[in-house]
């Protein structure tokens, strides 16, 4: 037999040979301990028709000394060459250039089987850690049996991407005696900010992707639902398929039984597991009530829940919507998800009252400038008075997180302070019930944060106290962040006027129209300045919207609660080339593709710093796009400047100016066919 031929894929000399002489008390082929991770690598099998790479060969459910459950998945391939598959960036290669399955890879090489079904497991279960075997074997010309082992570990921590945990060459890791110690192991890897960050950016284009064929589907096969209902059928099912570790199990696609029993039909179903979710989450009353209203005029619908061919319209699209969007918020995705929903939705649905300009996504290294801008850290109280799918504010929660994990070394005071982040420290108000509701649902979906986000209409029914339960309390907000409506009065900033003013200290930052700094809003912006100080002007990239708008903006930067004054510097920055380049998608004019093409990051930081400390932190910038100067506060009208043009000459110019007449005067002669010369 050659090193290439290939041994039948049964592990039993590998692996239960090896187990059995070393008295390791599991067995690789036992059945599972809990019949949710074999059904759901069953169904994760099927949803492929079957044709798709084939399950696991082996799998096991171990427990360490914490009483912590940590599912194994072991992937064979008998050749010798078909242990792993990785990428240009080290990463086991389970996805295509299209950001799609890649099942060559998955199917033919062992690890890349094995962390594919852990990213399953990721999806369908509640297990948030996974260990993830490839092994390979052949027999050598003299037959004896070589063989090789990869060990992976797959979690929500790093994004289902899979961290090689060591190098083994049995498995006596996962003997009693040791397997606490490789657990151990396990706990202190860690990927650098830059590591995830890539894995963050390749996730969410999986998003998108995902995110368009899901709107395709429905769009062309599922008739009948409104706008609105497909927005309401996503929130619905994403919260029923949530869960409560301990308290509320996930509701599966096979609880949906299609029924036409009175109370148990599939809409009855998602609606009760929906009400347990929002208790158990203690959600106030009166906001757990009108998201169940919300929800049950599309879910409780009649046609809906019309049996036809043995499945109800609702099953189906539930079953569409978990399947290609459940694994992306299983795994705690800290990205804006309903807002890349919103988004995709939007684009193909558009508003009905044309507003569709006026609901345009914030990128999110955009929503990351504007809360550093404003200064957000964990102590920060934030708010945005038109919130849409909260996107500024998970932006600013996570900040907030990040600074109290920075800061504070308890666990107990620092789970404290998560918990309030979460339910103090953050307020929107969003007046579209529509898009109220993915706000609500996208701050479920990154830690309930949603406590404060009303659905109210911020310029005419906000007094600038909590919502829900504590109507006589302020909200001492001290950070305002926005995105408005343009075509709100003076291009969105009477939501300007109407925040700072409720403020009594602290920062904001806003993207609004150009326009709104130069004539559009000046008597808006007359009254900010009496107030209120502009602290900084910042040019964005006109393409910054592509595929939905293609307005100029600006951010501008504010000091809440002092007056401006004829003398106070304002930092105008020339932010044009904020180091991305955007292209638009074919087939999608709400999905844009970045390329960082001049040190993207290291731009928005330097902008950051220039806002916050001035000229000295100039490295990337160029003078020309950096300039310090006043503006007259009782204009309203010159908030956009650059810097000035040199035009008096210089002596290089002067002899440029004479060398180019020369050159003219030469070339005249030699075309007079008189002259002499």
């Amino acid at each position: 037999m050659s090193k290439k031929q290939s041994v039948e894929p049964n592990i039993s000399e590998l692996g239960n040979g090896w187990l059995k002489k070393n008295k390791l008390p599991y067995k690789l082929e036992q059945e599972f301990l809990n019949e949710d991770i074999d059904k759901a690598l069953n169904d994760y099998y099927s949803k492929s028709g079957g044709v798709g790479p084939n399950r696991p060969d082996a799998k096991i459910l171990l427990q360490d000394k914490h009483n912590d459950y940590f599912p194994v998945l072991i992937e064979y391939k008998g050749y010798k060459d078909k242990l792993i598959k990785l990428n240009a960036d080290n990463q086991v290669d389970n996805t295509t250039v299209k950001n799609e399955p890649n099942f060559p890879n998955i199917k033919g090489f062992a690890v890349n089987g094995a962390v594919h079904y852990a990213n399953a497991l990721l999806h369908h279960t509640a297990y948030e850690n996974i260990i993830a075997i490839g092994m390979t074997g052949y027999k050598d010309e003299f037959g004896d049996l070589q063989h090789s082992i990869g060990v992976y570990f797959v979690s929500k921590e790093n994004l289902g991407i899979g961290q090689k945990i060591d190098d083994y060459t049995d498995f006596s890791f996962l003997k009693r005696e040791n397997f606490d110690d490789f657990i151990l192991k396990v706990k202190q890897l860690s990927l650098s900010q830059e590591e995830l960050n890539k894995i963050k950016d390749k996730r969410e284009k999986e998003i998108e992707t995902s995110l368009t064929k899901l709107n395709n589907d429905i769009y062309q096969n599922e008739k009948g639902l409104s706008e609105q209902d497909r927005v309401y059928l996503v929130a619905g099912t994403i919260i029923a398929t949530l869960g409560v570790a301990g308290e509320v199990s996930p509701l599966e696609k096979s609880d949906l039984k299609s029924s036409h029993e009175i109370n148990n039909r599939d809409g009855d179903i998602v609606m009760r597991k929906i009400e347990s979710f929002l208790i158990k989450k203690q959600l106030p009353i009166s906001k757990r009530d009108s998201i169940i209203r919300a929800l049950k005029n599309t879910i409780l619908a009649d046609n809906l829940n019309r049996i036809e061919n043995g499945e109800t319209q609702l099953k189906r699209v539930f079953t569409k919507i978990v399947d290609d969007l459940g694994y992306y918020y299983k795994i705690g995705l800290t990205t804006d998800f309903t807002g890349k929903l919103f988004n995709e939705m939007y684009s193909w649905l558009g508003f009905s009252q044309d507003k569709l300009n006026d609901v345009v996504l914030t990128p999110s290294y955009v929503a990351k400038l504007l809360v550093k801008l404003a200064r957000v850290n964990r102590n920060t109280y934030v708010w945005d008075f038109a919130t849409g799918s909260a996107g500024l504010l998970v932006s600013a929660m996570n900040e907030m997180l990040d600074d109290a994990k920075r800061n504070i070394q308890s666990p107990e005071e620092l789970l404290q302070k998560e918990l309030k982040i979460k339910s103090e420290q953050l307020l929107g108000l969003e007046i579209l019930p529509n898009v109220y509701m993915l706000a609500v649902l996208n701050m479920i979906l990154m830690g309930d944060g949603s406590s404060n986000i009303l659905n109210e209409d911020s310029l005419t029914g906000f007094d600038g106290k909590y919502g829900y339960g504590r109507e006589n309390d302020d909200f001492p907000a001290d950070a305002f962040i926005l995105n408005p409506p343009y075509s709100a009065a003076g291009n969105g900033m009477i939501f300007v006027e109407r925040a700072l003013n409720m403020m009594n200290k602290g920062y904001a930052s806003i993207i609004i129209q150009s326009s709104a700094g130069s004539g559009k809003a000046t008597e808006y912006n007359k009254r900010i300045l009496q107030k209120h100080t502009l602290i900084a002007s910042i040019k964005m990239p006109i393409d910054l919207f592509s595929g939905k708008s293609t307005v100029q903006t600006n951010i501008y930067v504010f000091r809440v609660n002092e007056r401006h004054e004829s003398d106070n510097i304002v930092k105008f920055i020339d932010f044009t080339n904020d180091g991305w380049k955007r292209s638009n998608r074919k087939k999608s004019a709400a999905s844009v593709n970045l390329q960082n093409e001049d040190r993207a990051e290291e731009r928005y930081q330097e902008v950051v710093e220039l806002v916050k400390f001035g000229k000295s932190k100039l490295k990337i910038f160029s003078e020309k796009e950096y300039y310090d100067s006043t503006i007259n506060p009782n204009n309203g009208n010159d908030w956009n400047q650059s810097a000035p043009i040199e035009t008096k000459p210089t002596e290089t110019d002067f002899k440029k100016t004479v060398a180019d007449y020369l050159a003219w005067e030469v070339s005249q002669l030699l075309k007079d066919e008189n002259n002499p010369f």
